[in-house]
């Protein structure tokens, strides 16, 4: 199972969404309070569930709407992907994977994992 840690980072506070094996699938902003790192939470935990896949790496790709999961390439050419939510402010973004099914397949761990995540609150070590 999956889990939302929250830590604290030079302007306020940050959650990272682990999978069960303690990789991390996706990061977000840096909050400038905890109560708003708990209602991205809340909004990744919600969205997640129902955003389309927007694939921006290929041509002529279709847009879909908020919420939505944009997957594209990075300045080396590496698949990223970011998470949008119905206002159209990124959510959570994800690590580079060299080839597009790693990228899709973080898409499905945070599925997965963050519908039911723990949230583990270390914004005041």
């Amino acid at each position: 199972m999956g889990k939302f840690v929250i830590s604290k980072a030079k302007n306020g506070v940050v959650f990272n969404l682990k999978a069960g094996n303690g990789e991390i699938i996706a990061t977000s902003e840096v909050y400038s309070s905890l109560s708003s790192c708990k209602s991205g939470i809340a909004s990744v935990q919600k969205n997640s569930q129902v955003a389309k896949v927007e694939d921006q790496t290929v041509e002529g790709f279709a847009t879909e709407k908020n919420p939505k999961f944009e997957v594209y390439k990075d300045k080396k050419g590496e698949f990223r992907f970011r998470l949008k939510a119905g206002n159209g402010e990124i959510i959570a973004t994800g690590e580079s994977y060299k080839a597009k099914a790693g990228c899709l397949n973080g898409i499905e761990s945070i599925r997965k994992n963050a519908a039911d995540a723990e949230i583990v609150d270390n914004s005041a070590e």
